[in-house]
């Protein structure tokens, strides 16, 4: 029988500290090293070596180092136990956290020794405080987190879960994630993220769910598949944040940056991106694209009679009209104000946007019901073609522009192509407007007056005055080609301030040499109203200064104004009624008129439109009857223009006009043919007078020579 050899104890101690995956080491009573085994030595970074013989104060912060001291006395004389985790320094100057454990150890020296044992628990701290963390972030975070198993069943749900869908933990636990589905998404939608999530182990996207109250949200949302080392899946975590309202307000600021917020219409900025992409679509396939500009007739009196909000509800009715008659394919846009372009793509030919241009013509026939208002429409359009009439998108909306004009100038609904014709027509205005604005920096222009006669004694009691340009090379230009370049540039402002002052001047003379209460009436544009108030209107200081008061001046304004005055022309109204400057409604009749506004504004004078005295042989008389009877019961003169015979001037006598002028009389002349008028007139009164003096029978009964009275003054 084989005898075991016996090992001796303490080799076989060394060897098993030696070994130990535990941090041993034994500290004496002033707390140095007796001993450290090779794991002890390896928590700190040093060799067995260096670290036998030293203080173990030398794996402690200084700052810590009297503390840790007196606990390790203390636990020697019998104190209380030492262990717990401990802050320490590395031999490479790192912080780690070491658990350590301690017990006496008894000594031959007679105090005992410590026994310490030390597991390093670095980066179970780290674990453990990442952990912590993250069920402080799964419950304080405001994203819904949901936990499914690889049954997609519910295993986990965080408060904010709770807060966005009211669903509780118990609500859902066990059950299937399809049961917040909304029926916003087909079954194609949830089959991609299956794919997906299958495929990448990743889906992030946006999705409709249900809350449990049935309210259908929007959700960001990302799900994730937690798998094992072999890769089967474990988890699908869902992380979800509420969107509906930021998409809510996204999709406004959208809608507001590309559609018009009165017709629903794309805006601006949205056509000329629909016009960039049809432009590339023509390119791309060799097709045609059509511009059509459409602009209302005359809006501007819807405006200003029944008010904007009538006027932005008619926009929207005309915005649903045309909508009607567009497919999908191509725009319909509202560019500004009562301007709609239409962007038809993929044509073969101009045809087609002719045939469409005549279907929206047709969709204005009927009149709109705004409220209790029968309002009646009309359009003008202009068309132009790309490629063919250019490849530049900037050029084909100036020439679709430069059409519509053509079709306005042509007498409004109705349409009209782009032509090189026009193109010049546009250059030859912008050249115009030019030399207007040099015409009236250097006074290029002409005062000309048309007489005014009053029908009960023939006589010539006031005048019109009215511009005319004189260019140094065109000749005359008729104030049809320029009036409207200076109502556009603003030119009209000056222009008519300096009408007024030559009329002033005129009036003065005319005043002194003919007659004491002769009148010129002159024209004021709307801008010169809205412009400036009455004491910055230069031309009414040159009144006191020719010795004049208000009534040798008498003003002509349209109905238009009258009835959408701002406050600045509201309070000029009433300033020239103050200042006994009369007013007079030019063109009644053609317009929306409103008795409160004459007696509100004290006018003075009405002027038949001369459309209504051209068919005074039809409905015009009856028209000018009304007028004037309506006109007299508001102690209101009434002027009618336009007359050109004697038939036209005796009915108005007879039915009660008050003053005619046109050309049955004369033209407009210039100041020193009218003046001749005049002087004809006061001479022709003299020769009467005499004459009738002269040939007045004696007391008893004698007649003139021939038997008859002189007749009165010549007709002018």
């Amino acid at each position: 029988m084989t005898q075991r050899k016996e090992r001796d104890p303490e080799d076989l101690m060394r060897a098993i500290l030696s070994r130990a995956p535990v941090g041993i080491a034994v500290i004496d009573y002033d707390g140095f090293y007796v001993s450290v085994n090779p794991a002890y030595a390896a928590v700190y970074g040093y060799t067995v070596d260096a670290m036998t013989g030293n203080n173990f104060l030398m794996v402690f912060p200084a700052a810590a180092h009297e503390t840790v001291l007196a606990l390790h006395r203390r636990f020697l004389d019998g104190g209380e136990h030492l262990g717990g985790e401990w802050d320490v320094v590395r031999h490479d100057g790192a912080h780690i956290t070491v658990w350590s454990d301690s017990a006496l150890f008894p000594s031959e020296a007679g105090r005992p020794y410590r026994l310490v044992y030390v597991l390093d628990i670095t980066e179970r701290k780290k674990a453990q405080e990442q952990q912590r963390v993250a069920a402080t972030v799964y419950e304080t975070t405001s994203e819904a987190i949901l936990v499914a198993d690889a049954d997609r069943r519910v295993i986990a749900a965080n408060p904010a879960f709770t807060r966005l869908t009211g669903y509780s933990f118990a609500d859902v636990e066990g059950r299937s994630g399809g049961m917040f589905r909304s029926d916003r998404h087909d079954e194609r939608f949830y089959d991609a993220i299956h794919e997906a999530l299958a495929r990448d182990g990743l889906w992030v996207g946006e999705m409709w769910n249900r809350r449990k109250s049935g309210e259908s949200y929007l959700q960001e949302t990302t799900i994730t598949v937690v798998k094992d080392s072999v890769g089967s899946v474990l988890n699908y975590v869902s992380v979800a944040t509420d969107i509906t309202e930021r998409k809510a307000a996204e999709d406004l600021i959208r809608r507001q940056a590309n559609y018009d917020s009165v017709t629903g219409l794309p805006n601006r900025h949205m056509f000329h991106a629909r016009l960039q992409q049809g432009a590339r679509q023509a390119d791309g396939n060799g097709s045609k694209m059509a511009l059509l500009l459409i602009d209302l007739d005359r809006f501007k009196e819807v405006n200003d009679t029944l008010g904007h909000s009538i006027g932005d509800r008619l926009l929207a009715e005309v915005a649903g009209r045309l909508q009607k008659q567009v497919s999908p394919e191509h725009t319909i846009a509202r560019i500004g104000g009562d301007e709609f372009a239409l962007v038809l793509t993929d044509i073969a030919d101009c045809s087609a946007a002719g045939a469409m241009a005549q279907e929206v013509l047709q969709c204005f026939e009927a009149p709109a019901t705004i409220g209790y208002e029968l309002v009646f429409m009309s359009a003008s359009i202009g068309i132009s073609i790309y490629p063919d009439d250019t490849r530049s998108l900037e050029d084909l909306f100036k020439n679709a522009d430069q059409a519509l004009y053509a079709a306005k100038a042509s007498g409004r609904n109705c349409l009209h192509y782009f032509t090189p014709a026009l193109e010049q027509a546009a250059i030859d205005r912008m050249h115009l407007a030019n030399d207007l604005r040099r015409a009236v920096a250097e006074e290029q222009f002409v005062v000309h007056f048309q007489p005014i006669v009053e029908l009960a004694t023939g006589r010539i009691t006031k005048a019109e005055a009215l511009i005319r340009w004189r260019h140094p090379t065109r000749g005359m230009v008729s104030p049809g080609a320029f009036i409207p370049l200076a109502e556009e540039t603003g030119l009209i402002v000056p222009l008519g301030d300096w009408v007024a002052r030559r009329a002033i001047e005129e009036v003065a003379r005319f005043r002194r040499d003919f007659d004491p209460r002769f009148q010129i009436t002159v024209n004021q544009s709307p801008a010169q109203f809205r412009g400036n108030h009455f004491a910055e209107i230069g031309w009414i200081h040159e009144l006191p200064a020719q010795g004049l008061d208000g009534r040798a001046i008498a003003i002509e304004i349209t109905e238009g104004l009258l009835l959408h005055a701002d406050p600045v022309a509201k309070a000029n109204l009433l300033a020239f009624r103050d200042a006994g400057i009369q007013i007079a409604i030019d063109d009644f009749g053609t317009g929306y008129s409103s008795l409160a506004y004459l007696r509100r504004f004290d006018i003075d004078t009405l002027k038949i439109d001369r459309s209504f005295v051209a068919d005074l042989e039809g409905v015009g008389l009856d028209i000018c009857e009304a007028i004037i009877v309506m006109a007299h019961r508001l102690g209101l003169e009434v002027v009618a223009e336009g007359v050109e015979t004697e038939r036209q001037r005796d009915i108005l006598r007879d039915i009660g006009c008050d003053y005619v002028q046109g050309f049955l009389y004369a033209p407009a002349l210039p100041a020193d043919a009218f003046e001749a008028m005049l002087r004809a007139q006061t001479e022709g009164q003299a020769e009467t007078s005499s004459a009738r003096a002269a040939s007045r029978p004696p007391r008893d009964g004698a007649r003139s020579p021939n038997g008859t009275e002189a007749p009165p003054y010549p007709r002018p």
